[in-house]
């Protein structure tokens, strides 16, 4: 078998498009046959969409918790299912990495709903890395804190809504001042993290949902 890192190299600059929802397993398994078909087989999945919520406890509806754990739970449920069923089909090891978030460590006021999400999303990785581990099949899932991104723009907004007294930008500099590092968190950042999940040097870990947020959350 080639190794992940040769195979890296060789496709390197090589990408292919697919249009889907996450949310729905026949498309998860799509994706895959897709993967498969273009490339001779499958070495890395990385479960990446998600989206925020944000909205106090006693606002939150219907609607709310099943757009957010549609994505961020069934897409992680459903991709992994795909990914491992297509490493045991190929009988080869594999890696899957899961988005996870300091809100699946922690719970915070008017996150809830995502909060529980990024929990689940946790509760899954540590589930499957158990079952597949015999597969030698990592599944682990990497836990960004706060970015200046457009989901944070968007969590910022949320927040100053639900109290008035916060003007646009204050919870972004409270939640980014309390980092240890002394700075908000890059793409990059996470990025590097990814990569090393996604490489031969991370083949003894599995079952881990690791911190990557300069020093906020401790578990």
């Amino acid at each position: 078998m080639i190794s992940t890192r040769k195979l890296w190299l060789k496709l390197l600059g090589e990408v292919a498009k697919f249009v889907g929802d996450v949310s729905k397993k026949e498309d998860q398994e799509a994706l895959v046959a897709a993967t498969v078909e273009k490339f001779g087989q499958l070495n890395v999945f990385v479960n990446n969409a998600g989206v925020e919520a944000v909205t106090p406890f006693l606002k939150i509806d219907e609607k709310e918790l099943e757009r957010t754990f549609k994505i961020n739970v069934f897409g992680t449920v459903y991709g992994t299912q795909a990914a491992a069923e297509q490493f045991i089909k190929q009988g080869t090891p594999g890696k899957i990495i899961n988005a996870c978030s300091i809100a699946g460590h922690e719970a915070y006021e008017v996150l809830g709903t995502y909060s529980a999400s990024k929990h689940a999303v946790k509760a899954f990785t540590h589930v499957a890395a158990k079952e597949l581990a015999s597969k030698h099949i990592t599944v682990n899932a990497y836990c960004p804190g706060v970015a200046k991104t457009k989901m944070w723009d968007r969590i910022d907004a949320e927040m100053v809504k639900a109290d008035p007294s916060l003007k646009p930008g204050e919870p972004f500099a409270k939640f980014s001042g309390e980092i240890a590092l002394g700075r908000y968190e890059e793409p990059t950042d996470v990025a590097n993290l990814v990569h090393f999940l996604a490489s031969e040097d991370s083949d003894y870990i599995t079952g881990q949902a690791i911190l990557v947020d300069g020093g906020l959350v401790y578990n």
